[in-house]
């Protein structure tokens, strides 16, 4: 029997929620309890509380997060960031993906299980709302057989509309993470002629979001979200996930009290499966469709309570654990992983401490020496470019400290919108008796409200007298 879990894998042709004719298999999982589904419901609260609390966490009157990538602002915990910060940006989604691989290697798919919005959504809210109207699994299955009646119509109708109006508010909490709970309110409010475009935009999301968790479910993980193939490249043999442990439960057999037996601790109660929300034996090994949902530890340990043996005949372990009994998480691919990931999160953290709120340019205009100016002066003209990372409008003006002369700003003031770029020209005029040679170094300040933001060194290009 051990020979044959090891060399049968022609479960893995196909998929346990297609038929061989490739017409759906409808999953409809046991409620799972214990206290791994206990720790899991804990977490989804805090994930769930985040999504929905934080468009309404404002820091000195501003957003907490903002993520609109339409007009390209951002702001994350507070701080503001905009297209010239597309290098942190950038690292941090490098960063995110190199940690998602590095939990894969060492830990499996623990995000699928525990944090994904996918499973979070599906597994504790609307499997539990369609546990609450229908029943458990096996009524379920009775209700989609019944013929329709009054009881059958209120039960389906009244949970597709729930399902729909948590759809549509999942959707439009999402537009509150790209304009703001403020201008989302300000929308809500008004008629919804006045904004079709974004009603029509949330409208459409609402749908795609009702037919996600509504029809095709576990088909999002199995068929659509590619993570389940990446792992097969990503796990080794000692990644810890999701494994039965065939030693011990081999061979499987029902108890029978008048007989004696020579089985392994599996009953082969098929519960494992039953509650399985992706529809899998986990007991023929680790498979794509398998979520890391932990649904079947509980429900093997409970079986396990029942019959008096030990629990973890299914657990968290490596395959090398299963059959030697040895675990080593630091393998040269989990170290590697390990070390990009603190290489990048430290080159990260180093860039947001030193990350300036206004950033400053100024250089001499290319293609121009100097011009001549009345009273035996002489002048350069200069490109100045403003980036005003803060929530605050910006009134700037520029000072020469290293030597006499004066600064003409072409064009309006200088005033820079929030998380904004201003760019202008300007003459910097000096008397000829101040340049003592061909090019002479210029320290030019660049102020607002009377405080110093920086003081650009350049230079300044003259006929000596």
């Amino acid at each position: 029997m051990e020979h044959q879990i090891k060399t049968d894998e022609s479960f893995r042709d196909s998929i346990a929620t297609v038929t061989k004719e490739g017409k759906r298999v409808w999953i409809n999982p046991k409620k799972p309890s214990g206290k791994f589904y206990n720790a899991r419901t804990i977490v989804s609260i805090f994930l769930l509380a985040f999504l929905f609390g934080a468009p309404f966490i404002k820091i000195d009157g501003h957003p907490f997060i903002i993520l609109n990538v339409i007009e390209r602002k951002f702001i994350l915990f507070g701080i503001p960031f905009g297209p010239h910060d597309f290098h942190l940006f950038a690292l941090t989604m490098i960063a995110f993906i190199v940690s998602i691989f590095l939990f894969t290697v060492v830990y499996g798919r623990l995000f699928c299980g525990w944090i994904c919005p996918q499973t979070v959504f599906m597994e504790m809210v609307f499997r539990k709302i369609e546990y609450w109207i229908e029943g458990d699994a096996s009524k379920q299955k009775l209700l989609n057989k019944s013929n329709w009646t009054a009881e059958k119509f209120l039960k389906k109708s009244s949970k597709q509309i729930i399902f729909f109006v948590i759809s549509f508010a999942i959707a439009n909490f999402f537009l509150a993470y790209i304009i703001g709970i403020d201008q989302l309110q300000k929308y809500i409010s008004d008629s919804p002629s006045e904004h079709f475009g974004t009603f029509a935009a949330v409208l459409i999301f609402s749908g795609l979001f009702y037919c996600v968790f509504s029809y095709f479910r576990e088909q999002a993980c199995t068929i659509v979200c590619p993570y389940g193939r990446l792992q097969g490249v990503m796990l080794d043999q000692n990644s810890v996930v999701i494994h039965y442990d065939y030693k011990r439960g081999e061979p499987r057999g029902k108890i029978k009290k008048s007989e004696v037996q020579n089985l392994g601790d599996c009953i082969d109660c098929n519960l494992c499966v039953d509650v399985c929300p992706t529809g899998i034996d986990i007991r023929n090994g680790t498979q794509l469709e398998c979520v890391n949902c932990t649904a079947c530890i509980d429900a093997c340990n409970e079986v396990m309570d029942k019959v008096k043996r030990p629990r973890g005949l299914i657990r968290y372990a490596s395959k090398n654990q299963i059959e030697s009994g040895n675990q080593s998480l630091f393998t040269p691919r989990a170290v590697g992983y390990t070390f990009v990931l603190f290489v990048l999160t430290v080159l990260i953290l180093f860039m947001l401490i030193n990350r300036a709120p206004v950033e400053l340019s100024i250089l001499r205009t290319p293609g121009l020496l100097f011009q001549e100016q009345p009273d035996n002066k002489i002048s350069n003209i200069y490109d100045l470019k403003i980036v005003n990372k803060t929530f605050n409008h910006l009134p700037a003006y520029l000072e020469l400290e290293n030597i006499d002369g004066e600064i003409k700003l072409i064009g309006n003031e200088l005033n820079v919108e929030p998380q904004g770029v201003s760019e202008a020209k300007f003459l910097v005029i000096l008397p000829k008796s101040e340049l003592k040679s061909m090019k002479t170094p210029l320290q030019i300040a660049v102020k607002s409200n009377n405080k110093v933001l920086d003081v650009i060194q350049t230079s300044f290009l003259g006929k000596v007298k």
